[in-house]
């Protein structure tokens, strides 16, 4: 039987006002399960099953009036799995419960706001578990990388991320913020797998490979950003991505460990129990 070895929290976040070195981190490696694939493949649906329970009862909670929710922030390289990541752990969860963002590139009508604009119209409500398949990050990531807006503009949006998520975390919303950590080499051969497969082909764009090319920039444009944009209420998670079955168990425990120190509670009815049963049974 695998299970977390010790609170993935602990265990998977990057320190809060240290130095982040990407390269000094495996790719490939498990932290926090005992077993091999298949016993954590087990271990990820177990916790799903009870992710499942958690998520009803804070939906529940929200509609009396708790205003405590979650958002999941996955970010990383293309084919880092983001998108496998909310098919096989939020799959778990109610969709009714669920609020999920994938971000682009910015439409015209978001180009004419604040880069927070349209992520501020996309968090979860009170309730609600929120997903970000890319974030507002992106505007310090491939901004920085392509260079798509001056220096000084670049450098004053990581405080005013800060600001925005320390606005969150006041307002009672769980952040959790996962860096998905893929090697180039595992890169490489997902997407020669997508061109194998023409069910995949839609996912490819040749534009992957271009940014292949700016492997060294993406890997410090991150550095940066885990380092300005970490705190204690909204810190980081690294999670070794290069085997797609340990990204599922440690992104599910991590929001399993969450939900728990939460702990949401079914509300009390406000009705009167005794009466709506003899009504329901024609004794009234």
């Amino acid at each position: 039987m695998t299970e977390r070895t010790q609170d993935p929290r602990e265990l998977l976040r990057l320190p809060v006002g240290g130095r982040t070195d990407l390269a000094g981190y495996d790719t490939r490696s498990t932290p926090g399960v005992l077993g091999g694939k298949s016993a954590t493949v087990a271990a990820t649906a177990r916790a799903g099953k009870r992710l499942a329970g958690l998520q009803e009862r804070l939906w529940a909670a929200g509609t009396a009036g708790d205003r405590r929710r979650v958002l999941l922030v996955l970010q990383g390289m293309d084919t880092s799995g983001k998108g496998g990541t909310v098919k096989h752990v939020i799959g778990w969860l109610n969709p009714s419960g669920c609020r999920i963002r994938a971000f682009g590139a910015p439409t015209e009508e978001e180009r004419q706001h604040d880069f927070l604009w349209r992520v501020r119209r996309s968090l979860p409500r009170p309730g609600e578990i929120g997903i970000f398949d890319r974030s507002h990050y992106e505007d310090v990531l491939i901004a920085r990388v392509r260079r798509l807006a001056p220096a000084a503009e670049i450098d004053s949006r990581y405080w005013r991320i800060n600001d925005f998520e320390r606005s969150l975390t006041d307002d009672g919303v769980t952040l959790v913020k996962c860096f998905l950590h893929i090697s180039p080499d595992e890169q490489r051969r997902r997407l020669l797998r997508r061109l194998d497969r023409p069910d995949k082909h839609w996912k490819f764009s040749p534009g992957d490979i271009d940014d292949r090319a700016r492997w060294p920039a993406y890997q410090k444009a991150y550095e940066i950003a885990l380092e300005r944009c970490s705190a204690p209420a909204a810190p980081w998670y690294l999670i070794p991505a290069d085997r797609k079955w340990y990204r599922d168990w440690a992104v599910a425990h991590l929001l399993l460990a969450h939900l728990e120190a939460l702990d949401p509670r079914y509300p009390e009815a406000d009705f009167d129990l005794a009466e709506s049963r003899a009504r329901l049974l024609g004794r009234r």
